[in-house]
């Protein structure tokens, strides 16, 4: 009988420390996977700290622009009839009759002089934070009308190709200044977008109506290289 109870408490003692080798190997597991919990929590804080002091390096830096071109221009900014948006970073012209005759894309002379005065001055403005600038873009903008007789369809893409003309020829004019070729050619060249966005982003009442005269502007917006450099981040 002994050495039966006796061969079953060695057995009970062989399954206990069976159990008990188990539970050091769960436990181990547990402890690695802790470790590797935490080190993975650890890179997020760093890549989400990296992102935050982008974001805020990135508003600084856009209040800095914005700041810049308002201490240049503030003074100008009634008789051009213009503005400056502080959250697009956007130097909008919003006198249409001063930039173009109805439907053409030729600059009328109002505006021509003013862009001898604007543009040098605007590239002088934005200097000391061109590599943080990813780009410049002269964006046309029209109201939905066209003609009575035309569809929706007809007056957008109409008014596309008008948008788009003008803007290359704001463009074309602007490089051909000789303080631009002297200075700025090169950066303008590399830098510097003519786009046209047709009736896409008309300007509405607080009523919901459309305002067509501020609709037809034409803007100047600074973009940042902030998103590039996000990118960068998380691409490693």
């Amino acid at each position: 009988m002994k050495k039966v109870f006796g061969s079953r408490s060695k057995q009970q003692s062989d399954t206990g420390e069976h159990w008990m080798s188990v539970s050091d190997l769960m436990a181990g597991l547990m402890m690695v996977f802790l470790f590797i919990s935490v080190a993975l929590m650890r890179d997020a804080m760093i890549e989400r700290d990296k992102i935050k002091e982008v974001a805020v390096t990135y508003e600084e830096n856009q209040q800095a622009i914005y700041l810049a071109l308002l201490d240049e221009f503030e003074s100008d900014l009634n008789k051009w009839g213009a503005e400056i948006d502080r959250e697009s970073l956007s130097f909008n012209f919003t006198a249409p009759e001063v930039l173009f005759a109805n439907g053409r894309a030729s600059l009328t002379p109002q505006f021509q002089v003013i862009l001898d005065d604007f543009f040098p001055r605007y590239l002088q403005a934005l200097n000391t934070y061109k590599p943080s600038i990813q780009e410049v873009r002269i964006e046309g903008h029209t109201s939905s009308r066209w003609n009575n007789g035309s569809t929706d369809s007809e007056a957008y893409f109409n008014n596309m190709r008008l948008s788009q003309s003008r803007t290359r020829t704001v463009l074309s004019y602007v490089m051909a200044l000789e303080p631009v070729k002297i200075n700025h050619y090169d950066w303008v060249k590399g830098h510097v977008a003519a786009v046209g966005y047709s009736s896409s982003k008309t300007i509405v009442n607080t009523d919901g109506i459309e305002d067509e005269k501020k609709s037809r502007r034409v803007s100047f917006r600074v973009i940042t290289n902030a998103e590039t450099q996000i990118r960068k981040i998380l691409g490693g």
